[in-house]
């Protein structure tokens, strides 16, 4: 591709927010903050990638449906950089993407509760000692119990709502 043809950089971020996460499908890639960084080396347009953890099952796909929608705006010379460091966080999900989460019935994050380097604080997060207050998506109740640390996905954790009675995931802190 010429450098005169090429798309801009925020055009590309915008396709880029067009891919849906695969795993949940109702927010982006750029959603999740996982596109970390999109810029031009010569004729090769970069993407840099910082999966949600490293043994996530998702990233090859991902890294897949990113190399399609570029290529199906007609970029022909595409490279993915992984990026492990710095670690990526629930911190870094959008806004948009919080807001998303909730309307597809799926409890996002609590702000803050993300890594924050103290070990202890993490271990009691992920070992469900600490006590977040999880609302439910559906219905804004807090009256929420943890069913099982594991949800739908391995970035999730299962809860119901005690008084809907409805299921639902919670997208856990990382």
């Amino acid at each position: 591709m010429e450098p005169a043809l090429r798309p801009s950089l925020d055009e590309v971020w915008h396709w880029l927010a067009q891919v849906p996460d695969p795993e949940i499908p109702v927010i982006s890639l750029t959603d999740l903050g996982i596109i970390r960084d999109v810029e031009w080396r010569d004729d090769t347009l970069v993407v840099t990638v910082t999966p949600t953890y490293s043994g996530c099952p998702a990233t090859t796909i991902i890294n897949l449906d990113i190399e399609t929608a570029l290529t199906e705006k007609g970029l022909d010379k595409v490279r993915l950089e992984r990026r492990l460091s710095p670690a990526w966080t629930t911190d870094w999900i959008s806004a948009e993407g919080r807001e998303k989460l909730k309307a597809y019935g799926t409890a996002p994050p609590i702000d803050g509760t993300a890594a924050d380097g103290i070990l202890m604080k993490r271990i009691d997060r992920l070992s469900g000692r600490s006590n977040l207050t999880i609302a439910c998506p559906r219905c804004g109740s807090v009256n929420t119990e943890k069913i099982s640390q594991f949800g739908s996905t391995p970035c999730k954790a299962s809860y119901r709502c005690t008084d809907c009675l409805e299921p639902f995931d919670y997208f856990k802190c990382i």
